[in-house]
């Protein structure tokens, strides 16, 4: 199954364009050498309302999955696990723990992250740090179960 793929950017800086996204070109091109296809990306600050109107949109678009980068860390400008908790039909709490422990092995910093995954209609979204190595190292730590998460919410059938 080809997994279709959006990229959200949450950064208040960013949107008022004073410093160039660069975690969402790093997502881009991690995502797409795991096969997957990018549909659409977004730029937003860091508020719910802006947050939870590009996941929707982003799902209304088609996406399986959508890698949100940014809004994940303690300052109080970040609001990203709020904001998709809060249109989120359920949180797969495995994904934001093996993010942080995995992390844990390259910074004692990864402890303060608050990345996570939940689902929202029929897609998967996985909510990633601003950093974009962090976003890209974090995503290389759950890549595997992703296509079959995609694959059970998209309801493929399986051979099981």
């Amino acid at each position: 199954m080809q997994i279709h793929v959006g990229i959200i950017t949450i950064s208040d800086r960013a949107s008022r364009g004073e410093y160039d996204d660069l975690g969402g070109p790093a997502l881009c091109k991690a995502a797409e050498s795991y096969g997957w296809k990018i549909v659409v990306e977004s730029l937003v600050p860091d508020e719910k309302r802006d947050i939870q109107r590009a996941v929707r949109e982003h799902a209304a678009k088609g996406c399986h999955l959508v890698l949100t980068t940014g809004g994940t860390g303690v300052a109080l400008r970040d609001v990203t696990p709020e904001a998709v908790r809060e249109i989120a039909v359920r949180e797969l709490p495995g994904f934001g723990e093996v993010m942080r422990l995995e992390s844990m092995k390259l910074t004692k910093n990864a402890i303060l992250s608050r990345n996570l995954a939940v689902v929202v209609d029929k897609t998967l979204v996985l909510c990633l740090p601003g950093k974009p190595s962090g976003a890209v190292e974090c995503l290389g730590f759950v890549v595997g179960a992703i296509p079959h998460g995609v694959e059970v919410l998209q309801e493929v059938p399986t051979n099981c």
